[in-house]
């Protein structure tokens, strides 16, 4: 029997796509169903998925943007595997999108664009929408969303064709209505962004919004809503971060807790752009930004900047680690406190430059001449990236190194809830200069760390040379073979050490067992989804995520000895598997993906089950 459609259906979650073509506005009407979410105290996690060209052919399967969301009342750590509903503004959406909604899901279409014209652009030789089986598969909903705006907006003084643009948010309005969503944090928004420079476009679209609600209040078309439950959280004040935003924060506060000024240098490029365009904007809280000329100026900028006392950060991505590789030796021998962060997309070079991917680790490990390791730290998680840069600022202000922190653009483009910490709970980052009255010695060592202090230059007492030339421990040029050896070692084993200072790896199930799971980076949401399931199941199957990649966690090999197998999912061809087998001469398991998507919860768990059965 068909419920009536005013009734709710209580589930835990659901998982939402829309699609259209790049100028339709999907990752802004993605944006606003997360921040209704939000709202109404769901826990989150999205995925934006957007072409690389700046406005592709429309109409085109290269020119489809999508945004899809997983919201719910308990614990959200990935997007979704398949959506339960899928918006297509156009054939092309349709074509590149419908294979992954399941049998049964809603489809939601724009009828109007189905014209023979756009039909021809994304490759149907006839209207899938007239083909009975295809009718049959889903529960379709047609909506001629075009004149459907049009009517709602027959008032507004804005051109047709701006009136057009707003069936974006017409569609937005409806799925509201299904899902049971609050309009308000919507209708807020517009207020804020166009209420005082633009009236009339602020009142469009909010009549947009209203009227695809109130569609969806009178259709008789059978139908079931959605409503989902409030996550259980713990007290506190929460807010929706992206990891972008969350790496901005971190690096604000990661100065502040160390009383060093923050400088960022930077050259835009696709996914670490969002890096320098937050921190331009917080210059009242003491930030630098240079927008250098090219990657290499951007890293010699930092560099120069760390030599005068500054806490200094590049963030970049693959091409331009390439670039900095240099500057990133002198760092190295230099021993100077510096952070670059590796927002990783696909490659090589521009490869795919809004698909993610986790091909740079071995790019941090080893790609600069001479021996010199550096520490190299992972985010997780969009949150996580706050914490990662607190992380990343500690250790190269502890050991005087820079820092390779790696983010993914599925990290740094996801969202998701986040607590808003106390500051005043978050711990002070130690770090000491050198003082004019006291006796200095640039490569004298702390004997614990092994790191040398830092004098900032133009001071009476404290003039030193410093350079890419060896030193010996006075600071004068050394080109003696032992002194050289001796230097090297000490750079490297002061980065090994870095271990001593890491908290206990957390095991996720079992401390032992038949299969243990090792992720780094933003595969973190799928592998711990799809080990809770079969560990539900009763299967001896246990994860870890590593932060610490370089040094690795002093108890890994411990852990290591205690599973009869041990797997690596990764999207590269297997480098973190590489690393293990190499370093601790146990079997590893591979198991890749570079298609410039993520894991599935599905995938990995039928993996798993092929090494536990």
């Amino acid at each position: 029997m068909t419920q009536p459609a005013d009734s709710f259906e209580e589930i835990d979650s659901a998982v939402v796509r829309f699609a259209g073509d790049s100028g339709d506005g999907m990752q802004t009407v993605g944006e606003r169903f997360t921040d209704s979410s939000a709202f109404f105290g769901n826990d989150i996690a999205t995925l934006p998925d957007f072409p690389a060209e700046i406005r592709a052919p429309a109409g085109t399967l290269a020119g489809v943007s999508g945004f899809q969301l997983q919201f719910g009342g308990s614990e959200i750590l990935t997007p979704g595997d398949a959506p339960d509903a899928l918006v297509a503004m156009n054939p092309a959406a349709l074509k590149a999108n419908v294979d992954d909604l399941p049998e049964g899901g809603m489809l939601v279409v724009n009828v109007d664009s189905f014209n023979k014209m756009n039909l021809t652009k994304a490759g149907y030789e006839e209207n899938p929408l007239e083909d009975e089986d295809f009718r049959l598969k889903y529960r379709l909903i047609e909506l001629d969303l075009t004149n459907l705006t049009k009517e709602a907006l027959s008032e507004s003084p804005l051109k047709p064709p701006e009136k057009v643009r707003c069936k974006n948010f017409f569609a937005l309005g409806f799925t509201y209505y299904v899902y049971g969503r609050p309009l308000e944090p919507t209708l807020e928004f517009f207020d804020q962004k166009w209420g005082k420079r633009l009236p009339d476009v602020a009142e469009a679209n909010s009549l947009a919004l209203k009227a695809g609600y109130n569609l969806g209040d009178t259709m008789e078309t059978a139908r079931n809503r959605y409503q989902v439950s409030k996550a259980a959280v713990h007290p506190g004040v929460y807010r929706k971060i992206s990891g972008n935003e969350a790496l901005v924060y971190g690096l604000v506060v990661a100065a502040g807790k160390a009383n060093r000024e923050l400088l960022y240098s930077g050259y835009p490029i696709t996914p670490a752009s969002p890096v320098l365009e937050g921190l331009s904007q917080l210059k009242n809280y003491g930030v630098k930004c240079v927008q250098a000329e090219d990657e290499i100026a951007a890293m010699g900028v930092a560099l120069g900047a760390s030599f005068a006392g500054d806490l200094t950060v590049c963030a970049t991505s693959g091409p331009g680690m390439c670039l900095k590789s240099e500057f990133i030796g002198l760092a190295s021998i230099t021993e100077l406190p510096l952070i670059i962060c590796n927002v990783q997309r696909g490659g090589p070079s521009t490869g795919l430059p809004t698909k993610t991917e986790q091909s740079d680790l071995l790019q941090a490990l080893f790609s600069r001449h001479g021996d010199c390791p550096l520490p190299v730290v992972a985010a997780h998680s969009p949150s996580d990236c706050f914490d990662c840069a607190l992380e990343a600022a500690r250790i190269a202000l502890t050991y005087m190194t820079p820092v390779i922190l790696l983010s993914d653009l599925y990290v740094a483009n996801g969202a998701e809830p986040w607590l808003v910490p106390n500051l005043s709970e978050i711990p002070e980052i130690k770090n000491e200069l050198a003082e004019p009255d006291k006796e200095y010695v640039i490569y004298r060592r702390d004997p614990e760390t092994l790191a040398r202090t830092q004098a900032i230059p133009g001071q009476f007492g404290l003039e030193h040379r410093i350079g890419g030339l060896e030193k010996g421990e006075d600071g004068g040029v050394s080109y003696d073979p032992e002194n050289h050896e001796e230097m090297t070692h000490l750079r490297a084993q002061k980065i090994a050490g870095i271990c001593k200072s890491l908290d206990a790896t957390e095991v996720q199930g079992e401390a032992e067992g038949d299969l243990l799971v090792i992720g780094w980076g933003g595969t973190y949401g799928a592998i711990s989804s799809a080990v809770r399931l079969l560990h539900d199941e009763g299967y001896a199957v246990s994860s870890i995520h590593l932060r610490h990649l370089n040094p690795l966690p002093a108890d890994l090999s411990d852990i290591l000895g205690r599973f009869k197998k041990v797997i690596v999912p990764e999207l590269n061809l297997g480098q973190l598997s590489l690393i293990l087998r190499a370093k601790y001469l146990v079997d590893i398991i591979p198991h890749t993906k570079i298609q410039g998507k993520p894991f599935k919860v599905s995938e990995l768990q039928q993996k798993f089950l092929e090494y536990l059965i």
